[in-house]
């Protein structure tokens, strides 16, 4: 689990995580697409997020497909959330995207 937070904790690797869920099973030329980094730069993070098992990757013929492996995540809700936060969590959540949304009308 602490690879899994390691790998969390770059916003980097994150918005590479939230490409992946967009589409899936992308190429590494089409995850730079997204990012402004270089190429070797976001092949360190894929690594990363490999051996925090986040991502795991097919080869097809000479190209390699990085998908999102949402297991990971999925051990750490319900190990850290657990049913019975749940309903009150996404209370709290439903609250601060309320409210917001109310200030970004204001201003």
């Amino acid at each position: 689990m602490d690879a899994v937070f390691k790998a969390l904790a770059d916003a980097s690797r994150r918005q590479l995580l939230d490409e992946l869920f967009k589409k899936n099973g992308q190429t590494l030329s089409e995850l730079c697409e997204h990012l402004d980094m270089t190429r070797q730069a976001v092949t360190k993070h894929l690594v990363l997020l490999e051996e925090a098992k986040l991502v795991a990757t097919v080869w097809r013929g000479r190209e390699k497909l990085h998908y999102l492996n949402p297991v990971p995540l999925h051990e750490i809700s319900e190990r850290w959330i657990g049913k019975y936060e749940r309903h009150r969590l996404q209370t709290l959540s439903d609250l601060k995207k309320g409210l917001e949304g109310n200030k970004n009308k204001k201003g």
